[in-house]
């Protein structure tokens, strides 16, 4: 039999286990299906053997390690973890597979600090502090806007290019690490906060030719610095009496979090991510875009 039809079987049986046996809530019983989904998704994303029998203690070694590397908090680790753990006892207790591999998988100590994901309000909060009688606030609220809707790095948030901005079809092409590039969706709020900033603040501005292109420039000119940002972040947490240890990179985490906590797709959020390896100018017939954008329309808060 097909491995999809199996694991669509599987599944099935595990839902119908969790509602009859465990009498799980349907929000519940919701969560543990999108848990084993993820698992799915990760073993078809690295071309791995599907069967359910093939899969080991270092297979899911691996794929917890590459929640990690998503950004993903431990809390949302564990979650994900707990739902694949209740699976695999399952498919034991129904004789599907004799030994359960995720047996030894450790859960993430939850730490005593809070996470460093901040929740869809605290980032509300966070931007809706920005005092916009001034200049630099109507910068920065496209900046952070730019930064939580599109997932990036500090880096690569500096380092954005007017001329990689395509209004018309709501993408921004992004230079990652190793200079790949990646075309990530921007969300329509975001984009009226670029166009409100380069209309009144940036037009101002007196330019220098080599950073004609930056979008997000300082009074003189010139591009922000990462420090500019981590500084900006850090006296908004201040104003609004925010107790947790956050940085630019706390948006990329909760762009994720928020994401696969919804129910996106691990493809998708990789590949917005710049984990993935895209390499396309196309922007214009590049058909994989509409995925990445409807995933976002879906499962982004502030694409909602």
């Amino acid at each position: 039999m097909d491995n999809n039809v199996l694991w669509s079987s599987y599944i099935r049986n595990f839902q119908a286990h969790l509602k009859i046996e465990k009498s799980l809530s349907t929000n519940s019983i919701e969560a543990y299906l999108h848990d084993v989904q993820l698992l799915k998704q990760y073993i078809a994303i690295h071309h791995l053997d599907l069967k359910i029998e093939a899969i080991d203690y270092k297979l899911l070694e691996n794929f917890v390690a590459f929640l990690y590397d998503l950004g993903l908090n431990d809390r949302s680790q564990a979650r994900i973890i707990s739902g694949i753990k209740s699976f695999f006892k399952y498919l034991v207790l129904d004789n599907y597979i004799d030994k359960n591999p995720s047996a030894l998988i450790e859960t993430p100590k939850l730490s005593k600090k809070l996470p460093d994901t901040l929740s869809f309000n605290e980032i509300e909060q966070l931007i809706g502090a920005l005092d916009l009688s001034k200049d630099e606030n109507i910068r920065n609220k496209a900046m952070l806007e730019t930064l939580y809707s599109c997932g990036l790095r500090v880096a690569e948030l500096i380092n954005l290019r007017v001329s990689h901005i395509y209004f018309d079809v709501e993408f921004i092409r992004v230079i990652g690490k190793g200079n790949k590039e990646r075309l990530v969706p921007i969300g329509q709020e975001a984009i009226k906060h670029i166009q409100i900033y380069m209309d009144f603040i940036r037009n101002k501005l007196n330019i220098e030719e080599q950073y004609q292109d930056f979008l997000f420039l300082n009074r003189r000119g010139k591009p922000l610095t990462r420090v500019m940002v981590f500084i900006i972040i850090k006296q908004l947490a201040e104003k609004i009496n925010l107790q947790k240890n956050i940085s630019p990179h706390t948006f990329r985490h909760s762009f994720a979090t928020h994401l696969i906590e919804g129910g996106a797709d691990l493809r998708a959020v990789q590949q917005m991510l710049g984990h993935a390896s895209i390499t396309t100018t196309e922007i214009y017939t590049h058909l994989d875009q509409e995925y990445l954008r409807t995933s976002l329309i879906m499962h982004h808060p502030r694409f909602q």
